[in-house]
């Protein structure tokens, strides 16, 4: 008889295994390397008994036997349960009221301009404040403005606007218009618009109508560049236009007048800040002719020193 060595060898795998043996779970398939089969065939060295197979599962435990159920947790001694009451009072119903400010009263008053000014051999001072009063929508507005040389009042002017919230960087604003100096005063009904522009370009834009059919427009534009945050730069260029002449205070009809300043202030708190520089300022066509007659300049540059503040 003649023994293969194939038979050797399976022979030789038996008596290694020690009479262990492959155990397949119930339904398995008969391949012992497939995927989804599992091989439970170590036997046991110590006793000799062979292992039972375990039944195959997902990889995952059902724990569900061993759970206990949820325990509810008990109020402290002396706090009642929560109630729908409760619930209900801490979060009422706001009927579109404003959260933050409440719909309170608040105020601003601004000193944009509050400077001493030199050039052409005079000096001056002036001033360009601005403020309000009234709640998140609707505002009384006041902007007031002049000059003095000399210890005169050469120019003054104030505003009283009743102003609207039309867009959260935009109001309307009506009202009047009051100029004292120079010449004899005038009164104007005003109505214009205000806000923060694109590219944060703060602009002023108002038209007037007085008597005698006078009608006005001003256009005021300004920006704050940051160099620091407390170091700032401030842009501003301002036109006036009439659509008659008025001899009796020095103005011609059509563009009347223009003025460019810049002025670099370093802001010690946000409401105080000094600042130095220079404006130029000239007038035009029917003003100019008005201002060479009186012996006036229709140009000139200054330097300015000054302080901005608001409360």
């Amino acid at each position: 008889m003649t023994i293969l060595p194939t038979q050797v060898t399976l022979a030789a795998m038996v008596v290694l295994l020690g009479g262990a043996t492959l155990a397949y779970p119930q339904g398995a398939s008969a391949q012992p390397w497939s995927g989804s089969t599992q091989v439970q065939g170590h036997a046991d060295h110590g006793s000799g008994q062979q292992q039972k197979p375990k039944p195959a599962t997902s990889g995952h435990e059902d724990h569900s036997a061993h759970q206990k159920p949820a325990e509810q947790k008990a109020y402290p001694a002396g706090i009642p349960p929560l109630t729908d009451e409760d619930r209900a009072a801490a979060f009422p119903k706001l009927n579109g009221q404003h959260t933050v400010h409440d719909n309170g009263v608040h105020y601003y008053v601004l000193f944009d301009q509050l400077e001493w000014q030199a050039g052409d051999g005079a000096t001056a001072g002036s001033w360009d404040n601005r403020g309000w009063i009234g709640r998140d929508v609707n505002r009384f507005w006041f902007r007031t403005e002049g000059e003095a040389e000399d210890g005169d009042v050469a120019e003054a002017q104030a505003h009283a606007l009743f102003g609207r919230a039309i867009h959260p960087w935009w109001d309307v604003v009506v009202g009047v218009r009051q100029d004292f100096r120079p010449g004899p005063s005038r009164t104007w009904a005003a109505v214009g618009i205000q806000g923060l522009a694109p590219y944060w370009f703060e602009v002023e834009a108002t038209a007037y109508i007085g008597e005698s059919g006078r009608t006005h427009f001003r256009l005021e534009t300004e920006y704050e560049l940051l160099f620091t945050n407390r170091l700032i730069l401030q842009p501003l260029v301002e036109l006036e236009i009439y659509g008659k002449s008025d001899p009796e205070r020095g103005i011609g009809s059509g563009l009347s007048s223009g003025e460019a300043g810049l002025r670099l202030r370093y802001e010690f708190r946000r409401e105080f800040a000094p600042y130095v520089g220079v404006t130029w300022n000239r007038k035009f066509f029917g003003t100019a002719d008005f201002a060479k007659a009186a012996g006036e300049d229709t140009a000139g540059a200054r330097f300015a020193a000054g302080v901005r503040l608001w409360f």
